[in-house]
């Protein structure tokens, strides 16, 4: 899978009593269907998927992408402390047509690591990886993985790439010498974009009935067979890494990272794309200038407020972020200030 680009980390809807919101989850999806990013995540670490029960999970994973373009790539956020728990998810995952899993350490493996903690990380990320139907991005957007375990994960066939919170240029350089024998073939489309499952899937006929007159009286059925999907082609690509937050991104693709998931992109998914296609038209001073705009914004927002900030973002530009769920709190009076301040300038 092809994963370059501005991938969106959705949020997850909540009706103001703690219900997840399903139908404002499919108009979020929808809309942000209409926007240039690349791909969407559901579930990810910023869309409070510890919060969800199994049930609320697989719904969510569900409406989303029943509600997604086909042409954009489907991440879906599998994680859970245990792999017999994160691979039945990512089964759920695999039979929805999700392009790939995104899957974060365990709980209890986000801290320091030291040599039996980074044995069981290894070993939590091989087992999924060894069973999964999907291809794997690993997720270190909150919890930084050690460049030798990204390294090593690598080199699993099923793992294509990272995406990492903390990009700094030499750590991605690290990651980059250290994987660079890693290939892998994608399918992607004459021009090189990503092709997803649903687009592989071939097309309904519109008349794929035909009904015949028999001699003697009857008629005969004649089921036409599927149009097929579209042309493809393909591309070799190394170990694929994305930065995870808006201050680093334009430095981390500029080192080396082939596109971004920023936990901001939800709030504003057109500007913070307009950093990524500066930087891809070889720009350097309008993508400067394109982050610097957001530079205040997100800050504040991820690293400031996190979730609840996100998502007051997104009701400030016409995407429905609501309330985060409990124990999670909203902005307070003065931070929704300071957010609406702050946004004036990137309306999406």
């Amino acid at each position: 899978m092809l994963l370059e680009g501005l991938h969106l980390p959705l949020t997850t809807p909540f009706y103001p009593d703690g219900r997840l919101n399903l139908r404002k989850l499919e108009q979020n999806v929808a809309a942000y269907s209409k926007t240039p990013v690349s791909a969407i995540a559901v579930l990810s670490r910023h869309g409070e998927p510890t919060l969800l029960s199994e049930v609320e999970t697989r719904e969510a994973l569900q409406t989303a992408i029943a509600a997604a373009a086909p042409e954009k790539v489907l991440l879906a956020g599998i994680s859970r402390d245990s792999v017999r728990e994160t691979l039945a998810i990512a089964e759920h995952a695999a039979t929805l047509s999700y392009d790939a899993v995104l899957v974060a350490p365990p709980s209890f493996l986000q801290a320091a690591f030291d040599a039996r903690q980074a044995k069981e990380l290894l070993t939590y990320f091989q087992a999924v990886a060894d069973r999964v139907e999907l291809a794997i991005v690993l997720d270190a957007s909150v919890a930084t993985l050690p460049a030798e375990v990204v390294v090593e994960l690598a080199a699993h066939p099923r793992i294509l790439g990272l995406v990492d919170g903390r990009p700094t240029a030499e750590r991605i350089a690290q990651i980059r010498q250290a994987t660079a024998a890693i290939k892998h073939e994608v399918t992607v489309t004459p021009v090189f974009a990503a092709v997803t499952r649903r687009m592989l899937a071939p097309e309904e006929n519109p008349a794929m009935l035909s009904v015949k007159p028999l001699v003697g009286g009857g008629t005969a059925l004649t089921v036409l067979p599927a149009t097929p999907g579209i042309k493809t082609r393909t591309k070799v690509v190394g170990f694929q890494m994305l930065a995870g937050n808006t201050a680093t991104m334009l430095d981390a693709l500029l080192s080396g990272c082939v596109g971004a998931m920023p936990a901001f992109a939800a709030s504003a998914p057109q500007a913070t794309y307009e950093v990524i296609a500066a930087w891809k038209d070889g720009d350097r001073g309008l993508a400067e200038e394109k982050q610097q705009r957001l530079q205040a914004a997100a800050r504040f927002l991820e690293e400031g407020i996190g979730v609840a900030g996100i998502k007051f973002g997104c009701d400030l530009n016409g995407y429905f972020g609501g309330l985060p769920r409990l124990p999670l709190l909203p902005p307070s009076g003065e931070d929704r200030t300071q957010i609406e301040s702050l946004l004036q300038g990137l309306r999406n």
